[in-house]
């Protein structure tokens, strides 16, 4: 159901608009404090033995579901979660993360290389040696020759994080203005004699390692074309490999016939023999579907009318994991109205965290966010300058209620009071839930405004490419790695605003020096204490927030639903459910 514009000089409240989900909503939040204890656990994960690999519980198909598909197939393109979480278990690189459960999930570990190198050269150089004997799922031998090949290839095919995570690689400046040309030269090095790849930076990296281990970076065949592969399979090195995909139907993935495992806790051996991920069920329907068995797990996110019913009928099934995620507003700071700065401070101001809480499923597993980074992450955001109340120059501590009357003011101030303003958002339940009462708030505080639902695969895409003229949307961002980067320097950051690209992932098109400044000494000088970097971060985070090309809404957690036949539910840090490591028999 949609929320109708307001009527009255107050934005209705969540509960007038949405009587029926909020109480199914409140229905999931009474059912959570019942479930607590069952979930505990659940929520905050503690360092745990994994279990040994069993022959017994080998074979059958998980089956996998989705509203829609999740783009292409090139792993060092693709920046959905819903593929790069599937492809975990299908590429791999120098490094990763470690596959097991708990905090110890942030950990990097060598992958395809032997071990970890010491960086040398004050952090300049890292001597990675590649070990023996692995394959591609086309039997093909890995070489030194294809991981240089691969990380030419970010640049040459126009990676999202070729500029935020991997321009500190000597000859990454000329690899990005002119990708077809691209070399790396002086900056991968290889000796296929030794097995090593030498890599030289051109300033330190903190985060380095963790870059590596990111999708972006994993290591395919060097005779891989230099262009997107689209619904092209790439031959791979984990124990699955990618069969056949229809974008409009499904995926299938069965095992791959040269994988021998090198490492348990960088890429364990798969249980089941087959992954099919079927799409073009609607995220209603699919909650049924999961329930009934039909199929083992749904990569959308469960409707908020549908939480009551799982909280107190199908607890087993349920698990609630902390995430590093965030629901927010990016406002393009180029265009009308919000290249004014009162504007975005207003909708800051004007918009209700708690509604957003609420639409999402409640306070068990949403809380208001202030500022860019979740709470699970070093330098969490411990400040709100946009609440009833407070100010940039004198914050709360948290967020506690809207200011309608103070946004409405900055509406007038800026001069921008009356214009059109569309809202942008994917045409997810949740998503829709959210857009509608943004719409509605937007109107209220003194704009003409509409929303414009976008199908789920195509919307983060659309609002990227500045060819669109988005003004505002609505959007969802989690972490690629546990850092605060990945919310600062990924979506703030001057080296990743594009325009005219559906790889422009700074997408207010936001980029001040002193912002990046900090972020740049956060993330290359190696003398800095773990508690100064943070410093410095926070210290990003509030001035980023002071000019506010973003409105926060929401951290979430995520809200795993599973078959009632799948077993050892197994999570981790950073690609949530790992797929190959759960049992369907």
């Amino acid at each position: 159901m949609q929320p109708q514009p307001p009527k009255a000089t107050n934005v209705p409240t969540p509960a007038q608009h949405h009587a029926g989900k909020t109480l199914a909503t409140l229905a999931f939040a009474l059912a959570l404090h019942h479930t607590t204890a069952a979930l505990a656990q659940q929520a905050t994960p503690q360092p745990q033995q994994d279990t040994p690999y069993q022959t017994a519980h080998k074979g059958g198909t998980l089956r996998l579901v989705a509203s829609t598909s999740g783009g292409t197939l090139d792993p060092q393109i693709n920046y959905s979660g819903k593929y790069i979480n599937l492809f975990a278990v299908v590429y791999d690189g120098l490094t990763t993360f470690k596959k097991v459960q708990g905090p110890e999930g942030n950990s990097v570990v060598p992958d395809l290389a032997e071990n970890l190198p010491t960086p040398q050269d004050g952090g300049l150089t890292y001597i990675f040696t590649l070990r023996q004997g692995i394959r591609f799922s086309n039997g093909q031998p890995v070489t030194t020759a294809d991981v240089s090949a691969s990380l030419r290839r970010i640049f040459k095919v126009g990676s999202p994080t070729a500029g935020s995570f991997y321009s500190a690689i000597v000859g990454a400046d000329l690899c990005l203005k002119t990708p077809a040309t691209c070399t790396l030269k002086g900056g991968v090095e290889e000796n296929p004699a030794q097995r090593t790849i030498t890599i030289h930076l051109v300033r330190p990296d903190t985060e380095f390692l963790q870059k590596l281990a990111f999708t972006h970076a994993v290591i395919v065949p060097a005779n891989t074309p230099e262009h997107d592969v689209g619904n092209t399979p790439i031959p791979s090195t984990g124990p699955y490999r990618l069969t056949k995909y229809d974008p409009n139907t499904a995926l299938s993935l069965d095992r791959n016939p040269f994988f021998k495992e090198w490492s348990a806790i960088a890429q364990p051996q798969g249980y089941p023999d087959t992954i099919e991920y079927s799409f073009g069920i609607p995220d209603e329907a699919a909650v049924t579907a999961v329930e009934n068995g039909q199929y083992d797990f749904m990569a959308d996110v469960i409707p908020m009318d549908r939480l009551g019913e799982l909280g107190n009928r199908y607890t087993a099934q349920t698990h609630v994991r902390p995430h590093a995620a965030m629901y927010f507003l990016p406002m393009n700071v180029n265009i009308p109205p919000f290249n004014n700065l009162k504007a975005r401070q207003a909708v800051n101001y004007a918009v209700s965290r708690k509604a957003m809480v609420i639409f999402y499923g409640g306070p068990g597993i949403a809380r208001p966010l202030c500022g860019m980074v979740p709470s699970s992450l070093p330098a969490a955001t411990n400040f709100c300058f946009y609440t009833k109340g407070a100010s940039p120059t004198a914050p709360a501590l948290q967020w506690q209620a809207p200011d309608l009357a103070k946004a409405r003011q900055l509406v007038q101030e800026s001069g921008t009071a009356g214009q059109k303003v569309t809202l942008i958002t994917a045409n997810t339940s949740v998503d829709m839930a959210m857009g509608g009462w943004v719409r509605d708030m937007l109107q209220n505080i003194g704009y003409q405004a509409s929303i414009r639902p976008i199908s789920n695969t195509l919307s983060m895409t659309y609002v990227q490419n500045t060819a669109n003229k988005v003004q505002i949307s609505l959007t969802t961002w989690s972490a690629d790695y546990p850092s605060p980067s990945n919310f600062l320097d990924d979506l703030l950051g001057c080296e990743n605003f594009h325009p005219n690209s559906d790889s422009s992932i700074n997408i207010p098109g936001f980029c001040n020096k002193q912002v990046q400044n900090l972020m740049d000494k956060a993330k290359t000088d190696t003398t800095l204490t773990p508690t100064q970097t943070e410093d410095l971060w926070r210290q990003a985070d509030r001035l980023v927030m002071a000019q506010s090309p973003i409105a926060p809404l929401i951290e979430r957690d995520t809200v795993v639903l599973t078959s009632a036949r799948l077993g050892n539910f197994f999570y981790t840090t950073v690609n949530q459910l790992f797929f190959s490591q759960v049992w369907v028999r």
